[in-house]
C-alpha cells in the first residue's frame, strides 16, 4: 500500500473542506471546485485534481438524483456536446496560451456576466446559447479548474432544484472523463482512489446538510446565491493571475 502524505490534522482539515465544499454545491448547484481546490492545494498537491475529481462524481450522482424530477433535459443536449468540444479545445490548446491570461479573461468575462444579469439583463435559453455557454464551461474548467459560473449564469432563473439537477448531469459527465483521462496518463493511481475513498464521507456529510438549506433558497434566494458565488469565484480566478 502506497505511504498516504497527509498527517491527522491534515486530513482532518481536508475532511472539513469538502464537506464544506459539498454544502455549497449541494446547496446552490456548483462551488465544490471553488472551495476545495484552492485551500486542498495548500494542504497537498496529491489531493487534486484526482481525488477531487473522483469525490465530485460521487456528489454529483447524488444530487442529479435528489433533483431528478426537475432536470432540464432539453438544455443538457445542447450543453453536454458543448461542455465536451470546450474541454478538446482546451486540451489542443492550453500548451500555447498564458494559463494567468486565461484567468484574467475568464474572471473578467464572468464578472461582466454577473453585473450584466444582476442589472436585469439575461441570455435567451435558447440551443446556440446552451451551446456556447457549455464550450465556455468545458474551456474554463480545464484551464483554470472552475467552470460552473457561466452555466449557472445561464439558468439563473430557472428554479433552484432545476439548476442544481441540470448542472450536476453536466459535472457528472465532465468528472468521469476527466477521471478516465487522468488514469490513461497514468495521473490517478491507487493513492489517489484511497485519499477520494478517506474523503467522501465528507461529501455524503456536505450533501445531506445541504437538504436543509435547499428549501430556502429555493423560496426567491436561488438567484441572489448564484450571483454572489459566480462573482467570487470569477475574483479567485483573477487572482490566481497574479500569483
Amino acid at each position: 500500500m502506497p505511504e498516504l502524505p497527509l498527517n491527522f490534522a491534515e486530513f482532518s482539515l481536508a475532511f472539513l473542506i469538502m464537506i464544506i465544499g459539498s454544502f455549497l454545491q449541494g446547496s446552490v448547484g456548483f462551488g465544490l471546485g471553488l472551495v476545495a481546490v484552492p485551500l486542498l492545494l495548500l494542504i497537498d498537491i496529491s489531493l487534486v485534481p484526482g481525488p477531487v475529481l473522483l469525490t465530485a462524481t460521487f456528489l454529483s450522482l447524488l444530487i442529479s438524483f435528489r433533483e431528478r424530477q426537475s432536470v432540464d433535459y432539453y438544455s443538457l443536449k445542447w450543453i453536454i456536446p458543448g461542455r465536451i468540444t470546450g474541454t478538446i479545445i482546451a486540451a489542443l490548446v492550453l500548451n500555447y496560451l498564458s494559463e494567468s491570461a486565461l484567468s484574467l479573461l475568464f474572471g473578467t468575462l464572468v464578472l461582466l456576466a454577473v453585473v450584466i444579469s444582476a442589472s436585469g439583463l439575461h441570455l435567451p435559453l435558447v440551443p446556440k446559447n446552451f451551446m456556447s455557454v457549455g464550450i465556455l464551461s468545458g474551456f474554463m474548467a480545464t484551464s483554470v479548474a472552475i467552470g460552473g459560473p457561466p452555466l449557472a449564469l445561464l439558468l439563473q432563473k430557472k428554479s433552484g432544484s432545476t439548476i442544481r439537477g441540470t448542472l450536476a448531469i453536466v459535472f457528472l459527465v465532465g468528472t468521469i472523463l476527466a477521471v478516465l483521462a487522468l488514469a490513461i496518463i497514468d495521473r490517478f493511481g491507487i493513492k489517489e482512489l484511497i485519499l477520494t475513498l478517506l474523503l467522501l464521507p465528507g461529501i455524503f456529510i456536505g450533501f445531506l446538510l445541504s437538504a436543509k438549506t435547499t428549501h430556502i433558497l429555493d423560496k426567491g434566494y436561488i438567484q441572489p446565491a448564484v450571483l454572489s458565488i459566480s462573482a467570487i469565484s470569477a475574483l479567485v480566478v483573477i487572482l490566481k493571475a497574479f500569483l
